[in-house]
């Protein structure tokens, strides 16, 4: 009955890692709701904010301010890389950091220096393990991030702009498309990328009161700090979706390996019957 006992210690191990996972799987879909309340409750203002943005890149007012000027050369790039604190969330940090190295290394091709700021402990960890610059970090931001902890760091990578040691700066966060879909995204976040809409085809101008340079300089950079601050609630919602699947996917491997191994045992342990009868019948003949 060796062969039964291995496997009924491995039955209680499996069990027990069922029991955890289960556990993490109820903590996920706890959460996922507040997290998703908070990116919704954001969502508006971003987008909007976003669009006036997008509209100032296209205009032409009497400053422009260094956030909407584009470099003739780009001889440095910056990444802000919104990842998680924690794991077990499946492929969610991976497929993201794969992104990055798809597109830090074409600009590394191209002659590029590159520039990091980290927001999460995952992509510190990853980053640090590959040659490039970590110009700040970020972590333990918590289920509900407050802006006043990533200003410090967004700061790091704006002062960088402005000062013209980096030419090019891209967000790159997970997108929560549903509870089954998260994207990984790359975006630029300076200079300003050019709106998509329709209906502003000419060059024109807002009012600026007092005047465009005092009023650029503090919207553009709240701006930016409200879109890393909503990159980070997408994230964050991800990361709750993507554990909740997970580890539901492995509550349920875990079941089925039980059943294989409940069979095995059933087996074995039929198998050890079945000797032993055999053994009282043969010494019962010999007798």
């Amino acid at each position: 009955m060796s062969g039964a006992k291995e496997i009924t210690g491995k039955i209680r191990s499996i069990e027990n890692t069922k029991k955890v996972t289960s556990a993490l799987e109820m903590v996920s879909a706890s959460k996922i709701r507040k997290s998703q309340d908070m990116m919704n409750a954001s969502r508006p203002y971003t987008h909007m904010i976003r669009r006036v943005m997008g509209h100032l890149s296209k205009a032409n007012p009497e400053y422009r301010h260094p956030f909407t000027v584009r470099r003739a050369e780009i001889r440095k790039v910056g990444y802000i890389i919104v990842s998680t604190d924690r794991g077990l969330c499946g492929g969610l940090n991976i497929n993201l950091f794969k992104l990055v190295l798809g597109s830090v290394r074409e600009w590394q091709e191209k002659g590029a220096e590159v520039s990091l700021v980290t927001l999460g402990k995952k992509a510190s960890s990853f980053f640090k393990n590959i040659k490039v610059e970590i110009a700040a970090h970020a972590s333990n931001l918590g289920e509900q991030p407050q802006i006043e902890d990533l200003i410090g760091s967004i700061k790091v990578m704006l002062d960088a702009y402005r000062e013209q040691t980096v030419d090019l700066v891209y967000i790159v966060y997970n997108d929560f498309i549903n509870t089954m879909t998260q994207r990984p995204t790359l975006e630029q976040l300076l200079p300003l990328p050019e709106t998509e809409d329709e209906e502003v085809r000419d060059i024109w101008d807002y009012i600026y009161e007092p005047d465009a340079e005092t009023l650029l300089d503090t919207v553009l950079v709240r701006y930016i700090e409200a879109d890393v601050y909503q990159a980070v609630l997408e994230n964050l919602a991800s990361e709750h979706a993507a554990r909740m699947i997970a580890m539901k996917n492995a509550t349920d491997n875990a079941g089925d390996l039980i059943d294989e191994l409940t069979l095995a045992f059933n087996k074995a342990r039929q198998a050890a019957i079945t000797q032993e009868i055999s053994e009282i019948v043969g010494g019962a003949a010999a007798v």
